[in-house]
């Protein structure tokens, strides 16, 4: 395959950026998209020019460290990471255009690498319980319903690669924070920090500058791993809940 490259090169966070155009060839439609920048980017070492930055790890869809705007789309036209996306989505002869998350909170350290550690922060602000800590417990110590421990699953499978807020019209962050959030709320060990959680989670949020939630459902639409909108219904319900407990004090 031959390929069109529009790449954003921003040399820091100071500089202004620009799309760059790259022409690539010899490309495996069983290639990963990362290998694909791989691959531009031995061509560009070896004429002496800088290489593209861009985030990865695990390359096995896990980290969500793979964090790409693809000609329009976070992580790309289909619904995965980026590292799990092959050139098999695309045609010979495509221009395809690759940028960095758009958000406020997220603001680019080099090329199409951005800073997320806004997610640390909220998940800091209150996504652990205080349980003591030791040996395992066993695991069928702690009965839990299957209802319950199916929706902490469902949440706890959110793995913080902002591609909610990278599809977001607002940059918002409330699936992220709602999955954090709904994990542990509904799971015993996570009562004792409920109201407090959602609470500081929140706010934190707010603190980090991520925009306000209109209930647009990109976000939902981009997630990899399928965290649904009604997540940030139930954390709406845990802040109301935990707001009007605080109030009665």
């Amino acid at each position: 395959m031959k390929l069109t490259l529009r790449v954003w090169r921003q040399k820091n966070a100071d500089a202004d950026g620009t799309m760059s155009t790259y022409e690539v060839d010899g490309i495996s439609p069983d290639m990963s998209f990362l290998e694909m920048l791989d691959t531009l980017n031995e061509e560009l070492i070896l004429k002496g020019e800088d290489p593209v930055a861009f985030d990865h790890d695990c390359r096995e869809g896990i980290c969500g460290a793979c964090s790409l705007v693809i000609n329009g789309d976070a992580h790309g036209p289909e619904r995965t990471t980026t590292c799990q996306l092959h050139m098999r989505s695309f045609q010979d002869g495509d221009t395809i255009d690759i940028e960095p998350w758009r958000a406020s909170a997220f603001p680019v350290i080099k090329d199409l690498v951005v800073d997320r550690s806004a997610f640390d922060r909220i998940i800091q602000a209150g996504g652990y319980i205080t349980a003591p800590t030791g040996s395992a417990p066993e695991a069928h110590a702690t009965p839990v319903p299957k209802p319950d421990a199916d929706f902490a699953f469902e949440h706890a499978e959110c793995i913080g690669c902002g591609a909610c807020v990278a599809a977001c019209p607002n940059g918002a962050a409330m699936l992220f924070t709602s999955a954090k959030v709904n994990h542990l709320n509904v799971l015993p060990q996570g009562a004792p920090e409920r109201e407090t959680r959602v609470l500081d989670m929140v706010a934190q949020m707010d603190e980090e500058g991520f925009g306000g939630c209109t209930l647009a459902g990109e976000c939902a639409t981009a997630c990899p791993k399928g965290i649904p909108l009604m997540s940030i219904t139930s954390m709406n319900k845990e802040w109301l809940r935990a707001t009007r407990k605080a109030a009665k004090r």
